[in-house]
């Protein structure tokens, strides 16, 4: 525990043990920690295990995600080398499983539970003192709303004000029940499958809020506190060959981008999204572009630090992605920036999950 505790006196004290400071975390997002589980939501043990020891015997900074949330908020320093873990849904394979790794090594991690299978007592899901007992060890309890609902779909016959309250009684309900039940307030919310729109950001806001996604990139000053990026870890993405890379990516600084709604309106599944950056460390050249069952695409420069992306094809209905990536001029790492897209199919409905 004497390591954890140095690394958050050095979180928050803005220093780098590496020489330099940097103004990125890398957050990860587990769900299961199991073998019997679907694989494209599971690391086994045994790449549970191998990714925390890679994390302790390389030097990471494994920190609370709270504190690194307060300082992209404040725009501290975040040492280089910054690791978040995250779970979301609260499986019982966490308690049973991570946490013990976990604790061997001091790192610190955050959970995002939804309150309704947790009264309902669903299968393979953590109880409230189960999560309690991990509070009181360390752990962050957190919003993952409250019955992990697709949070931009209306009800039927449900006005654009209906639907905005009732998502807003929906997330301070949560809140409110894990405050109850932990002690732990900490306002972050992780959006159920990723999904979320500008409405919704905009709400979050107004209450003190941040939103994280399932986008991948590095967070960090130039993350939206509604939309700070995780990288997902399971099935083909838990190797720890490829995961290295993402350990050491870097927040590409993104000035201003268009457009950032993240839902598609109807007929508009050609978006073109539109960045501009600071190209103090990036070579333009370098910026490649991938867009989600299209491929690698080169973006169109329309000026010396703005560029557009846009998909050949329609995208699917579902949720899809445009990832940029560029290597450091330094060398010290990849920026990593993704938008996330989500539609629904030509006739207005969702596709079933």
């Amino acid at each position: 525990m004497f390591k954890g505790a140095v690394i958050r006196l050095l979180v928050l004290l803005g220093c780098s043990v590496f020489g330099f400071s940097a103004h990125s975390a890398v957050i990860l997002q587990y769900h299961h920690v199991s073998e019997d589980t679907p694989a494209i939501t599971s690391v086994s043990p045994a790449q549970f295990s191998e990714q925390m020891e890679y994390l302790a015997e390389n030097d990471f900074i494994v920190t609370p995600l709270s504190e690194v949330v307060d300082a992209i908020k404040n725009k501290k320093p975040i040492p280089a080398k910054t690791i978040v873990i995250t779970f979301d849904d609260g499986y019982q394979s966490i308690a049973k499983t991570a946490h013990p790794i976990l604790k061997e090594y001091g790192f610190p991690y955050t959970v995002f539970v939804s309150v309704e299978p947790i009264q309902a007592k669903y299968r393979g899901m953590m109880s409230w003192d189960e999560l309690i007992r991990l509070s009181q060890e360390g752990a962050e309890i957190a919003n993952h709303s409250w019955g992990h609902e697709h949070l931009i779909r209306k009800l039927e016959g449900e006005s654009q004000a209906q639907w905005l309250a009732r998502i807003e009684d929906n997330i301070l309900k949560t809140e409110e029940e894990i405050s109850k039940a932990t002690g732990q307030s900490h306002k972050m919310l992780a959006y159920p499958y990723g999904e979320y729109n500008q409405e919704i950001e905009s709400m979050l806001s107004q209450h003190g809020f941040v939103g994280l996604g399932q986008q991948s990139g590095a967070a960090g000053i130039y993350s939206p506190l509604t939309a700070l990026p995780r990288f997902p870890v399971a099935g083909v993405y838990a190797k720890l060959s490829s995961l290295k890379v993402k350990m050491h990516s870097l927040n590409m600084p993104v000035l201003a981008q268009t457009h950032s709604d993240p839902e598609l309106k109807a007929g508009q599944w050609r978006p073109e999204l539109r960045v501009t950056l600071d190209m103090s460390d990036i070579y333009p050249h370098q910026i490649m572009c991938f867009i989600q069952g299209q491929g690698a695409k080169k973006p169109l420069w329309l000026s010396a630090n703005e560029f557009s992306i846009r998909a050949e094809f329609d995208l699917p209905a579902g949720r899809s992605r445009y990832n940029c990536t560029a290597p450091s001029k330094g060398g010290t790492g990849y920026y990593w920036f993704s938008q996330p897209w989500v539609r629904a199919k030509d006739d207005g409905t969702w596709i079933e999950e």
